[in-house]
């Protein structure tokens, strides 16, 4: 039995489109994460000033920012960009080192004016959940 010509011809081909739908999803997946990223330490600080001590090391830890923002002269915690109350910090604090599959680095980015017993409930909260490696974001003065 002979096989009709038309068969013979057919190519096999492959739909681009799904893979194309994949690929502009994950770049605008990656576009959204690296915005939202920057805005977590874009919020306007007077940072205080270091004089001395060394710039942090390069690491892939997973890290968390903690800005105390001035509010209408009280301080007020946001986590990343989202406004928390202590509890509410303790309890993401404790997702975010349960989903670590490292050490957590937390940074905390607070005004030069901020008194220290705002800053301490932070200080203690990481102590409580086991995070040592808290750091504080400060400027380097201009150079004379």
């Amino acid at each position: 039995m002979r096989i009709p010509v038309s068969r013979r011809l057919t190519r096999l081909e492959m739909n681009m489109t799904p893979m194309i739908d994949v690929v502009f999803l994950l770049i605008i997946f990656f576009l959204v994460s690296s915005h939202l990223a920057q805005q977590e330490v874009q919020a306007e600080l007077d940072l205080p000033t270091a004089t001395t001590g060394a710039d942090s090391p390069a690491t892939n830890s997973p890290r968390v920012t903690i800005n105390v923002v001035p509010v209408r002269g009280e301080p007020s915690l946001r986590l990343g960009d989202l406004p928390v109350d202590r509890n509410e910090l303790r309890r993401r604090l404790a997702n975010e080192l349960a989903a670590a599959s490292q050490d957590l680095e937390v940074r905390i980015r607070a005004d030069r004016g901020t008194p220290y017993e705002t800053v301490e409930p932070i200080l203690v909260t990481c102590a409580q959940l086991g995070i040592w490696n808290v750091q504080f974001a400060v400027v380097r003065p201009d150079p004379p």
